[in-house]
């Protein structure tokens, strides 16, 4: 395994010569705070570092901490939140996922963890749902119930299992959040194409993919359109896929879900229900804004906290004209692993990392509380899900955790393969083409299978 591996590693490696030596690498410090004279995190309220004092690292514990990441989400938290022992210096390599980048930077410092210098190695990295496997079933990660991390009962079953080496049943790691997905829509645009803004009124006239496509049709003869991205939908049909992109053969598999999102994103763009724009491009955000015609987005907790900082904007977004329900189907995407690098000199704070994140009740509370986010702990979730009191503002007063605690219920962890973030990306992509007019169906996925040879020739195309 360990020579498949570094051949792998190899190989892309050799990818990042030609795809990632545009990117740009960021790397910061974090330095130990002082003991007596830090002041607090400027958050709403006092922050866990001033209830968990900080510990000494053991002897032998390195005086640097390397955390690689393809986006200062968890650096954020992790600032806030975390008191980082006395004496360690935390180092954050950033890199973006775009086109592999991030992966193709990691893969190399993993590469080279055995002889690198102690303050250069990799302590800990960040994964996503779309390749975590790539990692948990390798040799370098390391098995964290050596170091007093354990799955604990109050963290989600899947993502227990996504950090689990299916070849021996080691945990490689945890998540600090759980990502059960949402339709979030304008609650002034459905009252005017659906009469009604109320949740659960919305949800039954969008409890398919047949009612979505009809009320999209309605949007469009009043001047909205129902989403601002052609593939705003992708993520809700692919999770619910049966078979995973690549079978035991090592042969593409385009699942049926992929040919039902095709044909609803040909009608959707030739219909002008949607825009063209990417999912994250611009054109999409705009829609956010309060003179925005959009009325439904996609996304879990994460993505209205992390992505709709447009519609959050106090002068010209809308804030409180937002809801969330299920939709037509129910789905998760994302999340963000925390994985341990075999070879790290810093054991002792790597299971202090993951302990906090997990099953830090007053960190996760906050987490919540502070941030939106839907945490990996079961008890603070279900906590905030029975407050008759809490709300979340954006929402408009909406208690989003009691949603995605029903809805977290649904996730399962299976049909997943190294492949899919760059798989998943690029069939939209190339798709486009086709819902625009500019080239056949099949065309369309000639190009993608082209795609696909080129970043995987393993793969075997249709």
């Amino acid at each position: 395994m360990k020579k498949y591996l570094a051949l792998l590693l190899a190989v892309l490696m050799l990818a990042a010569v030609f795809t990632g030596c545009a990117s740009k690498e960021t790397t910061t410090d974090t330095p130990a705070a002082p003991t007596d004279t830090a002041e607090p995190a400027k958050t709403d309220e006092n922050t866990a570092a001033e209830e968990t004092p900080a510990a000494e690292p053991a002897s032998e514990e390195g005086k640097v901490f390397n955390i690689y990441a393809w986006n200062e989400e968890f650096k954020g938290f992790f600032e806030k939140y975390y008191t980082v022992p006395e004496g360690i210096t935390v180092n954050w390599v950033i890199n973006p996922s775009d086109d592999g980048v991030y992966q193709d930077k990691l893969d190399a410092a993993l590469q080279a963890q055995a002889t690198a210098a102690a303050d250069d190695k990799v302590d800990m990295f960040l994964a996503e749902a779309d390749y975590i496997i790539k990692y948990v079933n390798s040799d370098y990660t390391m098995d964290v119930s050596k170091i007093g991390v354990s799955a604990l009962d109050t963290e989600y079953k899947y993502t227990v299992d996504a950090a689990t080496d299916t070849r021996n049943g080691q945990l490689k790691g945890v998540s600090f959040q759980c990502c059960p997905a949402a339709l979030i829509y304008r609650r002034s645009i459905a009252e005017a194409v659906l009469g009604t803004s109320e949740p659960a009124e919305v949800q039954a006239k969008l409890s398919d993919w047949t009612k979505f496509n009809e009320v999209a049709k309605q949007a469009k003869d009043l001047g909205y359109y129902m989403t601002a991205s052609y593939a705003e939908t992708f993520r809700t049909f692919s999770n619910n896929a049966t078979s995973p992109w690549v079978d035991a053969d090592n042969n593409l598999v385009i699942d049926d879900v992929f040919n039902q999102w095709i044909d609803q994103a040909y009608d959707f763009v030739q219909n002008e229900y949607t825009l063209t724009s990417d999912i994250w491009g611009d054109e999409k955000n705009a829609q956010m804004f309060k003179d925005g015609k959009t009325m439904c987005f996609f996304g879990p907790a994460w993505y209205y906290n992390f992505s709709m900082g447009n519609a959050q904007d106090p002068d010209k977004g809308c804030p409180g004209d937002w809801a969330i329900i299920q939709g037509p189907q129910a789905y998760f995407w994302g999340g963000t692993w925390l994985l341990a690098a075999e070879g790290s000199d810093n054991p002792e704070m790597l299971a202090d990392v993951f302990n906090a994140f997990t099953a830090n009740e007053d960190i996760c509370t906050k987490l919540v509380e502070n941030e939106s986010q839907f945490t990996n702990n079961t008890n603070v979730n279900q906590k905030f899900a029975e407050d008759p009191n809490y709300g979340n503002a954006f929402l408009g007063g909406q208690n989003d955790t009691a949603i995605f605690v029903e809805l977290a219920k649904n996730i399962k962890f299976e049909n997943k393969t190294q492949y899919d973030q760059l798989l998943s990306e690029g069939l939209p992509k190339y798709m486009l083409d086709y819902f625009t007019g500019e080239v056949s169906k099949d065309e369309a996925l000639a190009n993608f299978y082209s795609f696909v040879n080129d970043k995987y020739p393993a793969i075997v195309t249709p």
